[in-house]
């Protein structure tokens, strides 16, 4: 099993935890979001998985991923605070653009 921390340091790897934090999602529709070869998708899904930060479902060919927060320990925490405190700016800046028209 790999490092969290060390998983995470990536920025797709950021963002793919995002994307399955509340959801599972197909490695297909994962590899979509990004402008990177689905095996470079792959081998960041295969480090988060020996991490141990996500789960992988098979389903026939298809594979399913979700975060596994129940493992991630004080990383959960951090992770949650970044990712809310992102979610708070962007409303900041929304509100900003609106009140300006």
């Amino acid at each position: 099993m790999g490092l969290p921390l060390a998983a995470v340091a990536e920025p797709r790897r950021r963002a793919i935890l995002r994307m399955v934090w509340d959801e599972e999602r197909g490695a297909g529709e994962i590899a979509a979001e990004f402008d990177v070869t689905f095996g470079a998708v792959s081998q960041h899904l295969r480090v988060l998985r020996e991490a141990g930060l996500v789960a992988v479902r098979k389903d026939g060919r298809r594979r399913f991923y979700r975060a596994r927060r129940e493992c991630m320990g004080p990383l959960r925490e951090l992770l949650e605070e970044m990712w809310s405190g992102r979610l708070e700016a962007l409303r900041v800046m929304a509100e900003e653009q609106e009140r300006q028209r």
